[in-house]
């Protein structure tokens, strides 16, 4: 099997052009391994779509499918143009979480970031679990795909590894839920770790870089539809609230390498 391994800040996905495999969970799990395999957080599988230009299916590094990756959908905006399978700068993408709008930012002809329309964001009313017989706020997030949001004092510091994996799976959240831990630098700029819904401790993650801005424009410690920067352990991401929740994401896609593996 060919693929391409693509990253944006470091959140690293393998790319294949074609139709899912059946027996996807068991080549996602062996190729995703980082000792034993490509070594990714999960794989992104790209095929034509006829409700949009393309249609990406994402699938974790635990072989479960998952609905929406901003920084994965980045990578397919630049892996279909440089590759030639479109000439188009304005792209859209079938997802599980909708069509997203991408716009290609290029120079001497290759596609250094991306600027993605992710939807509409919804923060809801702050939430108690009590997790290790210790009670901890934090702020629900749709964008398209579920997310909690932590704030901190210091998210260096943040129990990202400890706590992170008992509110994913926390009784709550019965599908499992993104966590991010965010804290608050000056106006309109954030710090944000997180641990991803089915891979873990992550370089960087576009969804939950927006629904971090969400939830801090919504407690007002950021601005709509003023820029706000967010530093994640891979780099910045530049996240953009509109006044209606409408999330856009800027941010850089990066190819790594071509491969050929025995699955």
């Amino acid at each position: 099997m060919h693929f391409t391994k693509m990253q944006g800040l470091g959140n690293d996905y393998l790319y294949v052009y074609g139709e899912v495999p059946d027996n996807i969970r068991d080549i996602c799990v062996k190729l995703s391994d980082r000792h034993f395999g490509a070594g990714s957080d999960g794989m992104i599988y790209i095929t034509p779509s006829s409700a949009a230009d393309f249609r990406m299916r994402i699938f974790n590094a635990d072989g479960i499918e998952a609905k929406m990756c901003g920084n994965g959908i980045r990578c397919v905006g630049k892996y279909v143009y440089e590759k030639g399978y479109t000439d188009k700068k304005i792209l859209m993408i079938d997802t599980l979480s909708g069509i997203r709008k991408l716009d290609l930012h290029i120079r001497e002809g290759k596609v250094k970031t991306v600027t993605v329309d992710m939807g509409i964001t919804a923060a809801d009313d702050d939430l108690k679990l009590t997790v290790r017989n210790e009670e901890v706020l934090c702020t629900p997030v749709s964008v398209g795909n579920p997310h909690v949001v932590l704030f901190t004092d210091n998210a260096e510091q943040a129990p990202v590894t400890s706590i992170g994996p008992d509110i994913e799976h926390h009784k709550n959240f019965p599908d499992g839920v993104n966590v991010e831990f965010v804290q608050i630098l000056s106006e309109n700029s954030l710090r944000m770790r997180v641990w991803e819904r089915g891979s873990g401790v992550t370089m960087a993650c576009g969804t939950g870089a927006c629904a971090a801005a969400a939830a801090a424009v919504s407690k007002g410690y950021c601005h709509p539809d003023e820029p706000v920067s967010v530093l994640l352990d891979g780099g910045k991401l530049e996240i953009v609230i509109a006044s209606d929740g409408r999330a856009y994401m800027t941010g850089p896609a990066v190819t790594v390498y071509e491969a050929e593996a025995e699955i």
